[in-house]
């Protein structure tokens, strides 16, 4: 007896209403702006749930995530429409700012805090975590990584990256900080990854009342994809839980120019909070 073949779903192109559904609840959500270029893109990452569904439509898979109950199919559709690209020691002279003109300054009082407010899978803050147990005291410093995305908050913790990665990271650093595993893949230092804590935050919802103060704050390549109430809203706020004295650091391609006047470049892309 001979078995036929399912024959796969085709999927309707998505239409420009079905679009704006998935772009007012981006911007409703995280604050991120979707321009109309964004169409293709939502389209293809999307294209794998309806399939998942049994779909032929963006309108039904519109319906479900409409429904109350579906929170976390919600969060699928954040997780895969948010832009997710980082590096370890993405843009060095932020790092060599660090080691050399900051670290040094700082005494042994209170525990040097960092926080990676858009941390992804992990690469920026434990890029700091090798930084600050290198150049400074061991038991000295705190790292908190931030993220809306699940999916990437759960990579992070894992701290597995693909040897491809590590192209950037200093070789006494990969030797002191990181483990060659198999198949590709190595893993950060357990003792160095469990100084780093990741959490939940949506930066533009609600936050924790426990946030506590921050010597440095890295919000780096996140605000080109906000219109500018939003990044006015979001530093604002950021900035309230930054030391006086301490450096906010932003994206090499981003400004604070008509965003914030509370604190003043030192270098491109680099602020202090007198």
């Amino acid at each position: 007896m001979s078995v036929v073949a399912e024959k796969p779903v085709i999927l309707a192109p998505i239409r420009d209403e079905e679009f704006a559904v998935f772009q007012a609840m981006i911007y409703e959500q995280t604050g991120i702006s979707m321009s109309a270029q964004k169409k293709s893109l939502v389209e293809g990452r999307l294209a794998k749930r309806l399939r998942h569904y049994g779909f032929s439509g963006y309108a039904e898979y519109i319906s479900l995530i409409k429904n109350r109950s579906k929170v976390a199919e919600r969060q699928v559709v954040i997780d895969m429409l948010t832009t997710n690209e980082t590096s370890f020691f993405r843009e060095q002279r932020h790092f060599d700012f660090l080691a050399n003109e900051v670290l040094p300054k700082h005494g042994h009082g209170n525990p040097y805090r960092i926080w990676s407010a858009a941390s992804s899978s992990g690469e920026e803050a434990y890029s700091m975590a090798m930084l600050l147990a290198d150049k400074h005291h061991p038991e000295r410093w705190d790292i908190m990584g931030t993220d809306i995305s699940q999916q990437m908050l759960e990579r992070a913790r894992q701290a597995f990256y693909p040897l491809r990665a590590a192209e950037k990271i200093p070789a006494n650093y990969f030797n002191r900080f990181c483990h060659k595993g198999e198949e590709g893949v190595f893993q950060i230092d357990k003792k160095l990854a469990n100084k780093v804590i990741f959490k939940s935050l949506n930066l533009n919802g609600q936050w924790p009342a426990n946030m506590g103060m921050f010597d440095l704050i890295l919000l780096r390549n996140v605000m080109i994809y906000f219109d500018q109430k939003t990044k006015q809203a979001l530093v604002e706020k950021i900035l309230q839980h930054l030391r006086p004295g301490g450096y906010f650091m932003v994206g090499h391609s981003e400004s604070l120019n008509g965003v914030s006047s509370a604190v003043e470049m030192v270098k491109p892309a680099i602020y202090l909070k007198p």
